[in-house]
């Protein structure tokens, strides 16, 4: 695309010198590492680094012309367009570049502390089952219909995400599901997309590292639907799907001007599960809705994951899908990697390996445990390190209050010390709450948690779920609390 162009995409910019009219840009790249001859380079301000500081390193891998925001002295043959946010006008630049991928699918977003993932898998199994081409952005992992790429934000960047978008709609997927965590919604990772749908799970604390306070935190969630538009097409509803239950769903109401559609459980909603039983290997419950009632024996366990089976078959019904083919897909689900994810290998006792890695996730977890365990709970927990410090008490109060024995352990440590982190979690406790164990070393914490583990007994490994990864420093080693089980499971058989 010629630059003269992709410039129209911006509503004012200042530049060093006249734009060539024939001058072809190949690329966008915000990495000087990536740039080639013809590539547009624009300067990203980050926590970490300056885009403004590599762009000697662009002009030598072959640059074509810079977008930034500070003043600098460059070769006059290398046009320098100016603007007052390289952030924002990344995104308008991407979008024009890659053509709008996003109007040329259906596109949800699900936003909320907890729940996200497994949403966007129920939404992907739903939309396979009613014959559409789907896409996936999320934590685990991108999927272009069965193509899997790995991801390492929960969201990616603007840049990297209008490319996304362009290589599904290449691919002809029709209907994309798209995790939308607060980080990307107060940075504009997600300016320029068109959703269609967008659904809220729930609020509970998480991200205070970033977030100054749980009401900035709130905000930050609420932009999705305020970014929804004001327009209304009758040929292309647009909805809101948020859920009833949760304290903040009355704010987020009033975010959007698009179609509201509530689910709930408690407080009547549009769409509701009733009559739900809760069993050790399986859920069932009444979905009723207002295009008719049906009756959902699900294999994924709690009432956790009957919030995301009602939000992921509220978007389902808006976008047309019977209920016939809802049920056979939510009754199809054997779970999602490292959310309540069973470790079997011979013992005659429970393993869980579950991501909650939240108050509210970690305390979702154990009462659901509680409802089908006939003797002892232990868990095993940590709090990741750099990240929101006042959470951590709150996670090591829960771990004792909902089971037997709870093992304080090393998550991803980063650069802080782990045992500050332990220090930290277990500040909050009152003195006569003993029933814990402190092993810094989360591998020996695993084992020991599965060597006292008797018949019956339910051990949760929680916090790292999918991740394959401890992230100790600046490195990342390799680490699957499933794997680790496993290994102490079949040692322990050895024994």
């Amino acid at each position: 695309m010629k630059l003269i162009n992709l410039l129209e995409s911006l509503a004012f910019y200042r530049t060093t010198r006249p734009i060539d009219h024939h001058l072809e840009i190949a690329a966008i790249e915000v990495d000087s590492r990536k740039v080639s001859p013809g590539s547009l380079f624009v300067c990203i301000k980050g926590f970490t680094v300056d885009g403004h500081d590599f762009v000697k390193e662009a002009l030598d891998n072959g640059a074509s012309a810079i977008i930034a925001e500070k003043e600098m002295t460059l070769p006059e043959s290398v046009p320098v367009i100016y603007v007052s946010d390289t952030k924002r006008a990344l995104a308008m630049l991407a979008v024009r570049f890659y053509q709008q991928p996003t109007k040329e699918l259906q596109l949800i977003g699900i936003t909320g502390t907890n729940g996200k993932t497994t949403i966007t898998y129920l939404l992907e199994t739903i939309f396979k089952a009613n014959q559409r081409r789907t896409g996936v952005i999320g934590t685990i992992q991108m999927k272009i219909n069965d193509q899997t790429i790995e991801t390492n934000n929960t969201t990616p960047d603007a840049l990297n995400l209008q490319k996304v978008f362009r290589q599904m709609s290449d691919e002809n997927v029709d209907i994309a599901m798209m995790e939308v965590s607060s980080h990307a919604l107060d940075q504009g990772r997600v300016f320029g997309c068109h959703f269609d749908t967008a659904i809220y799970t729930n609020l509970s604390q998480d991200h205070l590292d970033y977030h100054k306070d749980m009401d900035d935190y709130l905000r930050a969630k609420s932009l999705l639907f305020s970014q929804l538009g004001n327009h209304y097409q009758s040929d292309q509803k647009q909805f809101a799907i948020i859920n009833e239950d949760d304290a903040a769903s009355g704010l987020l109401k009033k975010s959007t001007a698009q179609h509201v559609i509530t689910y709930g459980y408690r407080n009547h909603a549009d769409i509701m599960a009733k009559n739900v039983e809760l069993h050790i290997d399986h859920t069932s419950f009444q979905l009723d809705t207002p295009v008719g009632t049906i009756d959902i024996k699900s294999r994924l366990i709690g009432l956790f994951n009957v919030y995301n089976m009602l939000a992921a078959a509220s978007a389902a019904i808006c976008h047309h899908v019977s209920l016939q083919t809802i049920k056979e897909a939510l009754e199809s689900m054997t779970g999602v990697d490292g959310r309540f994810e069973p470790v079997v290998a011979g013992q005659d006792f429970g393993v869980i390996v579950d991501y909650a890695h939240t108050p509210d996730s970690l305390e979702n977890v154990l009462t659901t445990i509680q409802e089908f365990a006939n003797k002892r709970i232990a868990v095993v927990v940590g709090c990741g390190g750099d990240r929101d410090r006042s959470k951590r008490p709150l996670m090591a109060q829960i771990a004792v209050k909902y089971a037997d024995e709870a093992i304080f352990t090393s998550d991803n440590p980063r650069t802080e010390d782990p045992d500050r982190i332990i220090e930290d979690m277990i500040q909050g406790l009152n003195p006569d709450e003993t029933n814990y164990t402190v092993i810094v070393d989360r591998k020996k914490a695993i084992d020991y948690a599965i060597q006292k583990a008797d018949s019956a007994d339910i051990v949760l490994i929680a916090g790292k779920g999918h991740e394959t990864y401890q992230q100790i420093g600046t490195e990342k080693i390799h680490f699957d609390d499933r794997e680790i089980a496993t290994e102490a499971i079949k040692h322990k058989g050895n024994r």
